[in-house]
């Protein structure tokens, strides 16, 4: 419970009242002062001061001094007049209660005046400012269209006086001009007279020779004209040299290093079918041919379709013997890992086994061996994308096979089978088309 002070002191004049508070240890922190016109009252934990004022004061210019263990209060009257005491007498606590609560309601509304008159002057301080920013602005734009103003007027007098300038270039060019045509004319009427002068002393010389000189005159003119026509040209031949080469590609186009790259890779796998393997030595001669192994187990010529894409069939392929086929490359790639076909040929094989992984292993190897890309591995390499694009579908990694699909048709977008199943695949991606 707080301590009420009631050890103060007061004095007064006509137009003020002092009163000093003793509260020990205050300060500014600590003190918290409320005044109103009939109510004044100190908190300063744990001391309490509040006295109910005889009459009515400004508390507006009121002021209120803090330190020294002291607080000294000038209060001044809204009437110039003598106080009998500092305090209303004869105040119950209702009545106090009613001061209190009608002085907090006083405080509250002048400090919502206040606030509302704080944002009423802020209100019209940027008000202020946007008008004084807004002239700043005119003021700048004027200058800067004064500036433009001035800039247009001096291009365009410099544009007249160049205009002008070139105007007067024009007359003297022009006055020039007709000098040089007037001084033309004068030579050439000089030159027309000198001439007319010399045909007239010329005709009368010729006169007297008319009738002697018109037969070799008339011989003259004709074979005058005999010279001036030319004689026809004579027949000739050109012969034309073209550079030859391998393959029929435009120069601007070349490949010329990727085919020979190739060509050489394709003589060292001819040449390495002549290494002799140990394991092999109890085989037959043509046992130890790669190319004779692959003939026994290739492809031939017509096509039967499995899945997505079409295989060939031939020899053990043709008669659905797989297995046999497959031992055929395995020891045709013994003899010879170079040659890209049996890797492509092997991958058919395992496609119509089921050895899914298999066929997009050999069909991958058969890819990295038919590098550099040229025009004479372009079927192969076309093959190799479909038999691995077939395997991936066959494992329903349909984005995979689909992008060697699309790989195969830019090598020859012409193949309608190709085409077909890739559409087939797109479908099947977008969910329009059972997978089959």
């Amino acid at each position: 419970m707080p301590l009420q002070v009631s050890d103060y002191s007061w004095q007064q004049t006509k137009v003020a009242v002092f009163i000093s508070v003793p509260l020990r240890g205050v300060c500014v922190r600590d003190a918290d002062v409320f005044c109103t016109e009939n109510y004044l009252k100190v908190n300063c934990p744990p001391f309490l001061f509040e006295v109910f004022l005889y009459a009515p004061i400004d508390d507006e210019s009121s002021k209120a001094k803090i330190g020294n263990d002291a607080i000294v209060f000038t209060l001044y009257k809204k009437e110039a007049a003598m106080w009998e005491t500092l305090s209303m007498s004869g105040v119950d606590k209702e009545m106090m209660q009613r001061i209190r609560e009608k002085s907090i309601l006083q405080a509250q509304e002048r400090a919502k005046e206040a606030t509302e008159a704080k944002a009423a002057a802020r209100r019209e301080d940027q008000k202020y400012t946007l008008n004084v920013m807004m002239k700043i602005e005119e003021e700048e734009r004027k200058k800067i269209e004064h500036m433009k103003e001035n800039e247009r007027i001096k291009a365009t007098k410099e544009l007249e006086a160049w205009k002008e300038h070139q105007r007067k270039a024009e007359q003297q060019k022009g006055i020039q001009r007709e000098e040089k045509l007037h001084q033309q004319e004068k030579q050439i009427e000089e030159e027309k007279k000198k001439i007319k002068h010399k045909s007239l002393t010329r005709n009368s010389a010729s006169r007297n020779l008319a009738t002697k000189g018109r037969s070799s005159e008339n011989i003259f003119f004709d074979k005058l004209k005999e010279d001036s026509i030319p004689a026809p040209r004579s027949v000739g031949s050109i012969k034309i040299n073209f550079t030859p080469r391998v393959f029929p590609t435009a120069l601007r186009e070349s490949q010329v290093a990727e085919e020979e790259e190739w060509l050489h890779k394709q003589a060292e796998a001819r040449r390495a079918m002549n290494t002799d393997i140990p394991e092999l030595y109890d085989l037959k001669e043509e046992e130890k041919n790669p190319e004779w192994l692959k003939d026994k187990g290739n492809s031939g010529g017509q096509k039967s379709k499995m899945g997505f894409t079409g295989l060939q069939s031939s020899k053990l392929f043709a008669t659905e013997n797989y297995l046999a086929a497959i031992n055929a490359y395995n020891l045709a790639i013994r003899l010879n890992n170079k040659i890209p076909v049996l890797y492509l040929n092997r991958a058919a094989c395992h496609l119509k086994l089921k050895n899914l992984h298999k066929a997009i292993e050999d069909s991958s190897k058969a890819l990295e061996l038919l590098t550099p890309p040229v025009a004479d591995n372009a079927n192969a390499r076309m093959k190799a994308h479909v038999r691995r694009g077939t395997a991936f579908c066959q494992l329903e990694l349909y984005i995979e096979g689909l992008q060697d699909y699309e790989a195969a048709l830019k090598i020859d977008p012409s193949n309608k089978i190709v085409q077909n199943d890739a559409e087939k695949i797109r479908n099947i991606i977008q969910g329009t088309e059972l997978k089959s």
